[in-house]
């Protein structure tokens, strides 16, 4: 008899191993399927940003992740009561719309199993945000889930951040294994400082990867879309996207609304603050950036971003116009409660000039323009091609959207105007674009419309398929962590420096007032030349100064006086600067025609900066190829290092004009990898290389500066080096780091046939005043020992330093 088969005496135990087997898969299946609990707590629920535009983002996640391995659970909390805000929460939730081709049946039961997901609760202290993360605990182990991770939301002002994160940090973090994601919106503080501050605050509670900076422009489809189409089309724009094609780049977000119910906010920041430091400027790197091999890699992007922020040059006050409308002072009055006689100095209205000083893109202006209560809302990036055709038939022979002579331009039209909604214009002279056509369509024709100048039919143009919100886009890029929609840290403090200097300009600056809309005419057009902006026409009306009134700009030109028995030159700082720069061109020409060369040393720091960018782009008949450049003093810093004084000369002047390296003389304070070692004489090479090359050691121009101290070039109060002997060249200690510097020495200085110093800003005026009363006493005060042995000495200050 044969044995009975072993797997038929064992059915029992086979059946339980098939069962475990099935239950096994089935786990595993399950588990593929549902991936998490996610809960989204939005903070600040209840308020207008998240009643626009955060539920429906919420909703519209919602619709796109149900069903693909994800639970959710959204809660909305805020200060206000428990009641109340249930109340308002329920008005906004019966209030989300679905996509256009959802059926009304379909789209009732959505929003009903989204509103089943969805609940109110106060949310306060950090027992409050304790008792949270327990009931999301004891949820996620009732339903016998894992959780995935938390978003919250700040949907609040920035002064409470802080408090929130810290109660966050301290009481409702998921535990391991799950992901934290803050999101955060602007303003990221109001300069540099208050951003780093923000910063750090966050940074002690939060890891980078989990903040998520919130701009929401780069959630319109138009400018999200820029990158992509840079990539897409890289043939065809290769050759174009630099400076030997592109004429000029427009950025420009126009509103006609102003800024009632929001004065607080605008007092605080303004229209630059608002508009123009984050959603411009971030739509300017994406223009002017280099275009990663791959853009779909966040880290590239953001990279590229960051080595574009570093590309920028610095803005002067002669980089913008500002303006006011007439209303805004009085709405400030009545919503801040301020007295009659409160003048604010707020801009709602900017334009800026800004250039990228690299390969890419020098000389190209990019203007950005933002302002409230103005003719139009509409929003827009233009990049106009350099006309380089001639066409020998008349203009009336033009074949209409062929000939070479009509203007060629891509428009990224972010939204509203003309067209009513976001779209990609190209010239139909340039090429013909490349976009994805599952999410564009080609725009239907629509006789009569003319946008920039020509009819629409003279483009290819294309419109999304189909049109989403921006808060849509982002929270979905939130959930599926692509960081590249949003602002790192190091890119939003990049922007800060790039920004404070210009705001710093402007405190004191007073706005032009506009009537406001249609009415606004010509009086906001400006005109630029070189770095400089200004306003193409003259106010509507000019203040007449009564008996007793203090003096405004416009009532001095430049004033000439003495100051130290020397002459004096004085003005607004505009006007300084390009008098400053004529008289040294005209010293250089003269120079050189007599000596065929001129030897001209410059002081650093910031003051010269704007003298630099003037006799780089405003002095073409300047004998660069016969001057020499010397530095006047040097930090102990490499030459590379942002503080070195070679580099500022380096990024606001050399770059841009045509010197001989040869005739470019930093001073040697890094030697043999070290910096300024007394055994290295960097000193005294410096001074034998002056003595060669500078016929008696007499420079034709040096400029100087002067500190609120007194201190000139880097020669210091209480300190003998430097003021007398016969060194050219000394090692000194400066009371402000970096502390070791080099500097020429006071006699050196006064063998120069010419030495100008200028004198700019509020700050300097104390020591101005002091210094003028003061005899020869350069150990108290170095400035005071400036006095060219056979030159001249003229002194050059503006009327914040001159008039007070």
């Amino acid at each position: 008899m044969l044995a009975e088969p072993h797997f038929t005496r064992h059915a029992g135990a086979w059946n339980m191993l098939t069962a475990a087997v099935c239950m096994a898969l089935l786990g595993c299946l399950q588990a593929q399927e549902l991936q998490g609990h996610v809960s989204v707590i939005l903070l600040g629920a209840t308020g207008d940003l998240a009643r626009k535009y955060l539920w429906q983002g919420l909703f519209q996640l919602y619709l796109e992740e149900a069903g693909k391995g994800h639970s959710f659970r959204f809660h909305g909390t805020a200060l206000t009561s428990t009641k109340q805000g249930q109340e308002v929460i329920a008005k906004v939730l019966e209030s989300l719309s679905c996509p256009r081709d959802t059926a009304p049946g379909r789209c009732t039961e959505l929003k009903a199993q989204f509103q089943q997901l969805s609940e109110y609760r106060r949310l306060k202290t950090p027992e409050d945000y304790l008792a949270l993360s327990k009931d999301i605990e004891a949820r996620v182990q009732h339903e016998g889930l894992q959780e995935a991770g938390r978003i919250f939301y700040f949907s609040v002002p920035p002064f409470a951040y802080a408090e929130i994160a810290r109660s966050i940090n301290s009481s409702c973090r998921p535990g391991p294994g799950a992901w934290l994601r803050v999101v955060l919106e602007k303003p990221f503080g109001h300069d540099h400082r208050s951003a780093q501050q923000l910063a750090t605050e966050l940074g002690s509670f939060f890891q980078e990867e989990e903040m998520y900076r919130v701009d929401h422009y780069l959630g319109k489809q138009v400018v999200a879309q820029i990158l992509p189409f840079r990539d897409q089309n890289r043939k065809a724009l290769d050759g174009l996207w630099n400076r030997h094609h592109v004429e000029r780049v427009e950025i420009i977000m126009k509103e006609t609304v102003d800024a009632e119910g929001r004065t607080s906010f605008y007092e605080e920041y303004g229209v630059i603050g608002d508009v123009l430091q984050n959603h411009l400027t971030e739509i300017l790197m994406l223009v002017a950036m280099e275009l990663p091999v791959n853009v779909s890699s966040s880290e590239a992007v953001l990279g590229h971003k960051l080595q574009a922020f570093w590309a920028l040059r610095g803005l002067q006050r002669g980089s913008a116009v500002v303006g006011q409308y007439q209303a805004y002072r009085g709405q400030v009055r009545r919503e801040l409660q301020k007295p009659d006689s409160f003048h604010s100095l707020t801009p709602t209205f900017a334009g800026v000039l800004v250039h990228i000083d690299n390969l890419r893109w020098e000389g190209v202006p990019f203007i950005l323009m933002s302002g409230k209560a103005l003719d139009e809302r509409v929003g827009y990036v233009r990049i106009l091609f350099k006309d380089q055709a001639y066409c020998a038939q008349s203009e009336k022979r033009w074949v209409p959207a062929q000939s070479h002579c009509l203007p060629q331009q891509i428009i990224f039209y972010i939204g509203h105007g003309e067209l009513g909604g976001p779209a990609v214009l190209v010239s139909r002279t340039l090429f013909r674009p490349s976009l994805p056509s599952a999410s564009w369509k080609e725009v239907e024709g629509q006789p009569g419309l003319r946008l920039f100048g020509r009819p629409l039919s003279d483009y290819y143009a294309y419109s999304p398929v189909r049109e989403q919100d921006a808060y849509s886009i982002l929270i979905s890029h939130i959930f599926h962590r692509r960081k590249d929609s949003f602002i790192t840290m190091e890119n939003l403090l990049a922007s800060w420096v790039f920004w404070t200097p210009l705001l710093d300009s402007l405190a004191h600056e007073v706005p032009r007032l506009y009537p406001g809309g249609a009415e606004n005419g010509h009086l906001l057009d400006f005109e630029f030349s070189g770095s400089h902006l200004s306003f193409a026409q003259p106010p509507l009306e000019q203040l007449v100064l009564g008996p007793d009134s203090a003096p405004m700009p416009s009532d001095f030109q430049v004033l000439r006086a003495r100051y130290r028995d020397s002459p004096l030159i004085s003005a607004w700082p505009e006007e300084l600067i390009a008098r400053l720069a004529g008289d040294i061109e005209a010293a250089a020409v003269q120079a050189v025609r007599r000596f065929g060369k001129f030897h001209l040393a410059l002081s650093g720091g910031s003051s010269p900066v704007a003298l630099f960018q003037q006799l780089a782009m405003g002095h073409y008949s300047f004998p660069w190829a016969h001057t020499h450049l010397w530095l006047v003093d040097e930090r102990c810093v490499p030459l590379w290092d942002p503080e070195s004084n070679f580099q500022g000369l380096q990024a606001h002047l050399l770059q841009h004009v045509r010197v001989p390296y040869y005739n470019v003389h930093p001073m040697p304070v890094h030697r043999r990898q070290r910096l300024c070692a007394e055994e290295d004489q960097g000193a005294q090479a410096y001074a034998e290389e002056i003595s060669t090359l500078v016929t008696n050691s007499s420079f034709d121009l040096v400029l100087l500066g002067m500190g609120t101290d007194g201190h000139t070039a880097s020669l210091f109060p209480q300190s003998p080096v430097g003021l007398n002997g016969k060194q050219l060249v000394v090692l000194t200690t400066s009371p402000s780091s970096p502390h070791r510097r080099m500097s020429l020495s006071l006699p050196v200085i006064n063998r120069a046939h010419k030495v100008a110093v200028l004198v700019m800003g509020r700050m300097k005026r104390e020591i101005a005043m002091l210094v003028s009363r003061v005899g020869h006493e350069p150990r108290k005060w170095p400035i005071s020992g400036v006095l060219p042995d056979s030159g001249q000495l003229v002194w050059y200050m503006d009327y914040d330093v001159f008039l007070g």
